[in-house]
């Protein structure tokens, strides 16, 4: 099979594509037919060499998270998959034996990390991890879910928001973003989102994003943020500067989710306006399968539709990973191999 593998953690550029043996399941494993994989910003720190988790030694690697497609083959004790099934992956990668996968969240894992493997025509993954899809919920739709969407939905819960709540979302144009605006639109709330393009703000616009906000400058987005009104909670996946941006927009008593740090790794942030403004700053992971397979359900009612930008055959993978370096793209990039 042809696999899509970081030779080189130098950008798009180090994309090459290898032939690898086909692989066959173990114990509680299938084989699935990757027929859609979405790539995120995590795919891209790796390949830019700017993750914990990946260096020289580790390659050729191959990443992908957001696996979907269609069951080839399953191994021995798998009951709950089986070939011909129609899946899409969630990518959690939990022990199972620590407190938290005893008492959930999931997510709370002490051992947690997350599969890679997905940019390949076939991808080995624990059978239990898959999520059967509905027939009018495509693969290519079900890619864009696991990481973006599970993570915008699980910050939402974190942040209690709830019918005609106001949610700021500083970039709203990239896939968490985006996911943001339509989940808060599926709740009932409002939001109040960011970026530098009016363009991609137009289209961001047309899925459900109530208020935008054309800048990057911190002041001057606190300043229409302040027009709008009282912001009830704030999906953070920037991190830097945005962090204190989104403790000042904040009402008494807000709460602000974080979940990444595109803008910088570290904030400096006035500490009496968080204890004065009884404000709160809560750490987000992923989310839960149980997350995932709600959100299916979204999209099979008609919910919302994930919004794709761009797919790429497997061949022009670091061409997906360019598009994603330059920051054009509204929504998801997907390989569909």
């Amino acid at each position: 099979m042809r696999v899509a593998a970081f030779s080189e953690l130098t950008g798009p550029d180090g994309v090459s594509i290898v032939d690898r043996p086909t692989p066959e399941p173990a114990r509680g494993e299938a084989v699935v037919g990757v027929e859609a994989c979405a790539i995120n910003r995590h795919d891209l720190w790796i390949l830019e060499g700017d993750s914990a988790m990946v260096d020289t030694d580790d390659l050729p690697f191959v990443s992908g998270l957001d696996v979907a497609g269609t069951v080839e083959a399953v191994g021995e004790g798998v009951t709950g998959a089986e070939p011909g099934d129609r899946v899409v992956l969630c990518p959690n990668d939990t022990c199972g034996t620590c407190r938290y996968c005893r008492e959930g969240p999931e997510n709370l894992c002490e051992n947690y990390s997350l599969f890679h493997g997905g940019l390949a025509d076939q991808a080995r993954v624990q059978a239990d991890r898959l999520v059967a899809l509905p027939e009018d919920v495509g693969t290519v739709e079900a890619a864009a879910l696991p990481t973006a969407y599970m993570t915008a939905w699980h910050m939402l819960r974190r942040i209690d928001a709830a019918a005609g709540d106001v949610v700021c979302i500083p970039g709203v144009t990239g896939g968490v973003g985006v996911a943001g605006v339509q989940l808060a639109t599926t709740l009932g709330a409002h939001s109040v989102g960011t970026s530098s393009a009016r363009a991609k703000l137009d289209r961001v616009e047309s899925l459900g994003l109530d208020h935008a906000i054309e800048s990057t400058d911190p002041d001057e987005i606190r300043s229409q943020v302040a027009d709008v009104g009282p912001v009830d909670g704030v999906l953070n996946h920037l991190g830097g500067e945005y962090t204190q941006l989104g403790l000042d927009v904040l009402r008494r008593d807000g709460r602000m989710a974080v979940c990444g740090r595109t803008a910088g790794q570290t904030s400096e942030i006035d500490i009496p306006d968080l204890f004065l403004g009884h404000k709160r700053v809560i750490g987000s992971t992923m989310g839960t399968q149980a997350d995932l397979e709600r959100i299916v359900g979204f999209v099979a009612d008609g919910a919302f539709t994930p919004e794709i930008d761009v797919t790429y055959p497997l061949a022009e993978t670091g061409a997906a990973f360019a598009a994603m370096q330059d920051r054009e793209s509204v929504g998801k990039l997907v390989v569909t191999p």
